[in-house]
């Protein structure tokens, strides 16, 4: 079947010369909604809604980029028509193209009833959240977000080589910032959950994680510096694994903002170690039969066993590397140029517990929340982080841990995982099990 912005895709194909270049049209219908409570009070209540173009052009291999939010003829013509000027002042590259079609993969990412649910039903949702933390301890004092989003989104296009394609989807999400106070301290807890069905979302799980996660780190000291064994708590890991990702695209290979340059084929984590990309999740947030440029979605083996197996390529990397395109062509929005990126990247999960993997640490730290991973360095691998956490004695935890850091090279930290969980869990798109680690060392007092 054929969907409202595929249609409008091709209608705007339609309108360009295409004989003497390549022209492709991105269109996207956008509808979101986000509510934040505070004390069962709504405290915002905002809702969006966009319909955009993208057009880009390639002429005698110089690439031209326009986008409008107008949809009447004039203005379609006019965006062409920029797109087309835009490239004739751009530098050629051979390796600008757009991809052919092929045959591509029917999902179903929409549930009709997102759309149907009352705005209140949403509140309330956001108001269980608090209300769940609330009720878990009587320490958790302040609620500083509880939150409920969702967005719905239609997505078309076409290009001069025949490509058509579309498809619809939407999503849910609610999150949780609690206070938990004690003897003058205060502590914050958070929690997250994600969903394309509004009745997946489990309000009452959310609150009281967020609020445990609080609790447990009341009466927090420090440490003196030691060299431990040390479990990532899957949130944790999937900080680490958000840095990587962008560093193993071929984009950043290529422009030599990669620490996995020049690495391939070669071992670069522990054996224990598997990273997947896929676009077919399912359920997966970055989800879709296609990328951001018409590429069918695949599943992409990043790490297997260790060994770095290949990157991530959207059309032009792929041209340039004389490879086929991994479909990791990727959009911020219709106004943005296309890049590339991971989809939804993860560390495939192991066959033991968190609680199982706590069992085997004699003593060392659960690291339940780090600080400043947004400084990692891509290139060199080089980080240093805040971290907190629980200080583990016999396999159990004892007190909770705060104000040290951990610091390290990102390839080293990789090859000294020793064990991988069964708990695998997503954060956006980005998903990581448990993860252990040995022989790092925590700097303290």
């Amino acid at each position: 079947m054929t969907m409202k912005m595929q249609k409008l895709a091709q209608s705007i194909l339609k309108l360009a010369d295409t004989a003497r270049r390549d022209l492709e049209v991105y269109t996207v219908r956008h509808k979101s909604l986000q509510v934040e409570v505070s004390d069962g009070e709504v405290e915002t209540l905002r809702e969006a809604q966009a319909t955009g173009v993208g057009v880009r052009v390639i002429d005698g291999g110089r690439l031209g980029l326009a986008f409008t939010t107008r949809l009447d003829e004039g203005s379609l013509r006019d965006t062409i028509r920029l797109a087309t000027d835009n490239a004739q002042s751009a530098t050629p590259d051979e390796y600008n193209t757009l991809p052919s079609p092929k045959p591509v993969k029917d999902m179903d990412l929409l549930d009709p009833a997102m759309a149907q649910i009352p705005v209140d039903t949403k509140i309330q949702l956001a108001r269980d959240v608090e209300k769940a933390a609330r009720a878990y301890d009587p320490r958790v004092t302040k609620v500083r977000q509880a939150a409920y989003g969702d967005a719905v989104y239609e997505v078309g296009i076409s290009n001069s080589r025949g490509l058509s394609v579309g498809y619809e989807g939407a999503y849910c999400s609610t999150s949780l910032l609690v206070v938990a106070e004690a003897e003058g301290q205060a502590e914050v807890g958070w929690s997250y959950d994600l969903s394309r069905s509004f009745d997946k979302l489990d309000p009452t799980k959310v609150g009281r994680e967020a609020a445990a996660k609080a609790v447990e780190m009341l009466g927090a000291g420090t440490l003196t510096t030691c060299r431990v064994p040390i479990l990532l708590a899957p949130d944790v890991a999937a900080d680490f694994l958000d840095v990587l990702g962008p560093a193993l695209t071929a984009e950043a290979v290529q422009k030599g903002k990669s620490l996995f340059a020049g690495k391939l084929g070669e071992r670069v984590g522990s054996t224990q170690l598997n990273v997947m990309d896929s676009g077919l999740l399912p359920q997966g947030l970055a989800t879709a039969p296609v990328d951001d440029e018409g590429v069918p979605s695949q599943d992409t083996m990043l790490l297997d066993q260790g060994i770095l197996q290949t990157y991530l390529y959207n059309s032009y990397s792929a041209a340039r590397d004389g490879v086929e395109s991994t479909g990791n062509g990727v959009r911020a929005s219709f106004r943005g140029a296309l890049s590339s990126g991971p989809r939804n990247i993860h560390i495939q999960p192991g066959n033991r517990s968190q609680s199982e993997l706590l069992g085997e640490i004699s003593r060392g730290l659960l690291v339940t929340n780090v600080m400043g991973m947004h400084t990692a360095n891509p290139i060199s691998g080089e980080f240093s982080v805040g971290a907190s956490g629980l200080w583990i004695e016999g396999g159990k935890p004892i007190r909770p841990v705060r104000g040290v850091a951990i610091a390290g090279n990102l390839i080293d930290f990789l090859k000294h995982i020793v064990a991988v969980g069964s708990d695998l869990r997503f954060f956006g798109s980005v998903g990581s099990p448990s993860l252990l680690v040995e022989g790092i060392t925590i700097s303290g007092e």
